[in-house]
């Protein structure tokens, strides 16, 4: 309450919170000299114009909006409009599939169904699938300090640009030409003293092109932003223990002798084959006792007393040790471009760019129990039926028991006792490799080049021929990871040693755990060419025909890291395709009156796969008074299936967190075993070449008020259906609940079958060793990639802005930018309908942080003698309910809740909602000289935290990275300067 109250009153100050994307004023040119604003070309049209606001909503983000707000990437810029919705990718999100990209999801609606252009040309598609199969632009690749404006197309494009414009569209308008040097350094970090960031760019450039006719220039930049750990946020951002507030405690490393930590414990066992440490007997602690190898404990121990298991033990915080809230990101980026006039009515271009973004991602260290890669033998999994340390080991690693060299195990405290039986003193471990650390590395070049032509001849005819190239190719190194058949090797020579890990050789680490280097590379090759003319005086102005045609050609090669099924804990996903695509499309603007305009446009498009699509749209805009407009669209577009979705070689098991029902916790002996709390279930997929296109219906209403010339407002309704929804196992939620139901692991997996066809379980858990007569744990179901189900969202965009001139030397400017989503449905084939708008759902979408149903921006900004600006932005975020339809069934609390279930429902109903937030950042310049700029900048200058999210991923403990990440990371500073000339 206390920081609303200082938000209005900093915002009454006129120093308040502002958008950094704001819509352009409503005809802000109206009683001026129209020659003196200049004609672009508004995204979404062929046609150039002076008036912004076309029939189509638009929201324009400018170089110097985004300054003023203290934004230095494409991604930040982008995300952080309103209409961004779920499915939105930040690199801060690290256990997706496509950890280390950052995307925008306009309208919810996925990544996949946001076009992103680079000055009206598409790029290629990141090499890794989010969530397995959705393809998408990483902003990260994109060259910030060359970005003039960005349009944000609010509503569907396809008419215009082809398929995956569903949501909307993103087009980044770079420099066209640039003469002098111009560059800016900064640096900063968080009041922690971590999130250290350094940035510097520089273009230099030459011609006149008004005079000489041509002009070139080069560009460079570099960005460095430093880690920030769980740890060094504190609670509730670093645990899985929320009991000290009335939560859950889901650290059982601190309470469990059958969680794995770096304190390895041991059970005997027997063993039914000495040779293979995998074949531990299920079921079978000969004893309720486990004992650790090393209780050597930093943080203490604790003792477990049960019926089932009793023993001593290492405490420890996983999340808290190991996890971390932001990875290390280096960026650097070149960029050229020479535009040259050959005549009167002949221009033509040509720009080439590099970029390379580096992200290095840590987490929590690998545990020695794991399941089989997804396609590998049950046999292979070292959870099932558990693996275990044999009495006897002996440098060959085969038939110890009998090798003359043979020696007792000294990581098993059982051998000696059992050296005249084997068979029945083997050691089931639990254990986590802290000696070697997890994480990754991801090294993402994109190189694109484009060359164009754009001239007129005749009576009014303008024509253009563009071609852009582009290749981006990613190298994915993964750090400790096991491989198994080493492992195994390691157990049986007694070369790792588990006792005290600190003795472990470099040789010895690396022979267990390799590193896995897996390059993917994705391209584009395309060629646009367009031609327009005038056709004739309407009494609104001249009648325009554009007809235009586009090939291109693109091609994935997202390579299995785990083709050889030899190691544990590595995705098995991949993706490979290619096709071309022909399309024809054109467009007729019609201003029929001095206030009525109205727009047709439609394309065709022709898929390789042998699919096409016709995709139209019609757009109006009717102008009564010039204080005031009205406006509408309505089209038809589509989004292609993607080369994961349909590629027959594509595959992929996608993992959710889902806490297992209460029965079968009450099974398990309650909440507090490991083995029924959340863990991740995956859903095993593959591409499947008959599927469809989506296809959409979509339409907007809108007005346009200017009552002053210092003030205008917009307001736009939308309606989008997506129906065809190309989605994997749109069952699955019945299928699991189907699973659980029956009690058994047989009857369960006969009733995934009875859901439907290309239901099946894949992979069941080992039983659990604490409760070995109760149904096992189902890992991953089988379901199909189909065409099913229709979603439908509705909501409205509002926009406000003033600029008032305070006094002659004092200027106010203040933009303000809300979406609200009023509904956002999926309709299910069996007429089930989940409701998503408010809550965490669509869980199962990237990085699962829901659809606030109020997301909004404003930004104020006051200049002094304009050489110095003082701004304040700030950010909002509705509060969210903390339910997921689309993976428990409900979108209320308990059903719905990621958090406790229906079997905790005081628990669940008491963290139903994530609440509100508010973050502001505030900015301020001053040109010391001319040429010269500095800047300084706080970013969440209240230090507000996130909100805590427990329905949040098991890997983002308690906080949602999408929406709160500012909160997150907390108050930062940072200073620099621009110079130019």
């Amino acid at each position: 309450m206390l920081a609303s109250s200082m938000i209005c009153g900093v915002a009454v100050a006129s120093l308040g919170a502002g958008q950094a994307a704001a819509q352009t004023a409503a005809p802000a040119a109206k009683g001026a000299d129209q020659t003196q604003v200049e004609e672009i070309v508004v995204t979404g049209s062929l046609f150039r114009r002076t008036d912004t606001e076309t029939p189509s909503p638009v929201t324009v983000l400018t170089s110097e909006n985004l300054a003023r707000a203290g934004i230095s990437t494409a991604s930040d810029a982008i995300r952080s409009i309103s209409a961004d919705g779920a499915g939105s990718i930040g690199t801060g999100f690290q256990s997706g599939f496509s950890a280390g990209g950052s995307a925008v999801s306009l309208r919810g609606l996925g990544v996949s169904s946001t076009l992103v252009l680079v000055d009206g040309l598409r790029s290629t598609n990141f090499p890794l699938n989010d969530d397995g199969h959705n393809a998408y632009v990483d902003l990260n690749s994109i060259p910030f300090s060359l970005i003039d404006r960005i349009e944000v197309l609010k509503d569907g494009a396809s008419s215009s640009y082809g398929a995956d414009a569903i949501g909307g569209v993103v087009n980044l308008k770079l420099k066209k030409q640039f003469v002098g040097v111009k560059g800016s350094m900064e640096a900063g970090e968080s009041d922690r003293g971590d999130a250290a960031h350094k940035r510097a760019d520089i273009t230099l450039g030459y011609g006149d092109y008004a005079e000489t006719g041509w002009n070139v220039y080069v560009n460079a930049e570099y960005q460095k932003d430093g880690r920030v750990s769980n740890h060094s946020r504190g609670f509730p951002y670093n645990t899985q223990d929320l009991s000290s507030i009335g939560g859950i405690d889901n650290n059982t490393a601190d309470q469990s002798v059958t969680t794995a930590t770096p304190n390895a414990m041991v059970t005997r066992v027997s063993q039914s084959d000495l040779n293979n440490p995998l074949s531990g007997k299920a079921g079978s602690p000969l004893t309720t006792s486990y004992q650790s190898l090393n209780l050597n404990c930093a943080n203490g121990t604790y003792t477990q007393v049960s019926a089932t298991a009793n023993g001593t033990g290492c405490k420890w915080d996983l999340v808290d040790t190991y996890r971390q809230i932001q990875p290390l990101q280096k960026r650097y980026a070149f960029n050229g471009r020479l535009s040259v006039r050959f005549n009167d009515h002949i221009e033509g271009y040509a720009t080439g760019s590099y970029s390379k973004n580096y992200v290095s991602i840590k987490g929590a260290p690998t545990a020695i129990r794991q399941t089989q890669p997804f396609g590998g033998a049950p046999s292979l999994a070292s959870s099932n039926p558990g693996i275990v340390l044999p009495v006897y080991v002996c440098s060959a690693g085969v038939n110890c028991a009998t090798d003359p060299t043979r020696r007792l195990n000294p990581n098993n405290p059982f051998a000696a006792a059992y050296a005249n039986d084997p068979a029945n003193g083997a050691a089931r471990i639990y254990y986590l490799f802290g000696d070697i650390p997890l994480g990754s590395e991801r090294d993402n070049e994109v190189i694109r080049g484009t060359v164009g032509f754009n001239g007129s001849f005749g009576d009014d005819w303008n024509w253009r021929v563009e071609a852009v190239g582009a290749r981006d190719n990613l190298k994915l190194t993964q750090h400790g990871l096991l491989n198994i058949s080493s492992l195994l090797n390691a157990i049986n020579t007694g070369s790792y040693n588990f006792v005290d890990p600190s003795q472990n050789t470099a040789a010895v680490r690396n022979a267990v755990s390799p590193d896995k280097i897996t390059p993917s590379h994705s391209s584009l090759m395309s060629i646009d060419a367009s031609i327009t003319h005038k056709l004739w005086t309407l009494p609104g102005g001249d009648m325009q025909l554009a007809i235009g045609a586009q090939a291109r050609k693109e091609v994935l090669e997202n390579n299995n890291q785990n083709a050889r099924l030899d190691t544990y804990g590595l995705t098995t996903a991949s993706a490979f395709g290619k096709h071309t695509v022909k399309a024809a499309f054109f467009e007729v603007a019609a201003p029929v009156l001095d206030n009525l305009e109205l727009n047709v446009s439609g394309r065709y498009d022709d898929y390789s796969e042998g699919f096409n699509h016709f995709s139209p749209k019609f757009g109006a805009k009717f102008t009564p008074i010039k204080q005031l407009a009205f406006r509408g669209t309505y089209s038809k577009g589509f989004r292609a299936p993607t080369f994961a979705e349909s590629g027959p070689r594509s595959q992929y098991a996608g993992f959710v967190t889902t806490t297992p029902p209460g029965p079968f916790q009450a099974a398990h002996g309650g909440s507090t075993n490991p083995y029924s709390q959340a863990y991740s279930l995956g859903r095993g997929v593959a591409g499947n070449p008959d599927l469809k296109p989506e296809t959409s219906r979509s339409f907007t209403l809108g007005a346009i008020v200017e009552p002053t010339r210092w003030l205008s407002f917009t307001a736009d309704y939308y309606n989008v259906k997506k129906s065809g929804l190309i989605t994997s196992g749109p069952d699955i939620s019945k299928a699991v609940a189907a699973y659980y139901a029956a009690g058994s692991q047989t009857a369960g997996c006969a009733a995934v079958a009875a859901v439907g066809a290309g239901y099946s379980c894949n992979v069941v858990d080992a039983v659990d060793p604490l409760f070995p007569a109760a149904q096992p744990r189902v890992l991953i179901i089988n379901v199909p990639y189909v065409n099913a189900n229709y979603s439908q969202t509705t909501g409205i965009d509002l926009t406000a802005t003033a600029k008032v001139p305070v006094t002659d030397s004092i200027k106010w400017t203040s933009r303000v930018e809300v979406t609200h989503v009023f509904t956002y449905d999926l309709h299910t084939a069996s007429g089930d309908v989940q409701h998503y708008a408010g809550t965490l759902g669509p869980y199962d979408l990237s990085s699962g942080n829901g659809t606030p149903n109020w997301k909004g921006n404003w930004q104020n900004t006051v200049s002094f003698n304009d050489k110095y600006t003082l701004s304040a932005t700030a950010y909002y975020v509705g509060k969210i309910r903390s339910a997921a339809a689309d993976t428990n069934g409900s979108d209320q609390c308990p059903g719905g809740n990621p958090y406790g279930g229906s079997a905790n429902p005081d628990v669940a109903n008491k963290f139903c909602y994530i609440k509100k937030f508010i973050n502001v950042d505030m900015n301020a310049t001053a040109q010391v000289k001319d040429g010269v700029q500095l800047y300084a900048n706080v970013g969440n200058v209240f230090d507000v935290k996130a909100p805590i999210a427990p329905g949040a991923y098991a890997s983002a403990p308690n906080f949602l990275t999408t929406w709160h990440y500012a909160g997150l990371i907390g108050r930062t500073f940072k200073v620099g300067v621009r110079f130019d000339y």
